[in-house]
């Protein structure tokens, strides 16, 4: 049974960080591309980041380039999201998924096949 599981969302007040963790059970973390997205009321679910299965390739949204951080530990089963100079409008429940391809990642949610159960974050002005 595959599990993922999100943590370290919270309340942090504008230009404050937080880090994410999503801890990956059930399956050969090795072998999937890793991504986040996330979604905020009303609106739809979009990518912020994603990464190769290698860590050695990684995309980030305009939106939060320059400002967050993903990384990848194969031997932990972990990615994590490093969130700096958060802004109100990074409010928003993150997901974390798993996509089974070879290389490369993909900014597609539909691309997915395992999702985690979400953490809010939310910042404050």
């Amino acid at each position: 049974q595959v599990q993922l599981v999100e943590s370290g969302g919270g309340l942090v007040q504008a230009g404050g960080s937080l880090r994410l963790s999503c801890a990956a059970s059930g399956l050969t973390f090795s072998n999937y591309a890793m991504g986040w997205f996330r979604q905020a009321p009303g609106k739809e679910r979009e990518v912020v980041s994603a990464i190769s299965w290698s860590g050695g390739v990684t995309y980030y949204a305009d939106s939060v380039k320059g400002r967050f951080t993903i990384s990848r530990d194969n031997a932990k089963n972990t990615v994590l999201l490093q969130m700096n100079s958060l802004k109100p409008e990074d409010t928003a429940v993150y997901y974390c998924a798993a996509d089974r391809r070879g290389a490369g990642y993909s900014t597609q949610s539909d691309s997915y096949d395992y999702w985690g159960q979400g953490t809010q974050v939310t910042v404050s002005s």
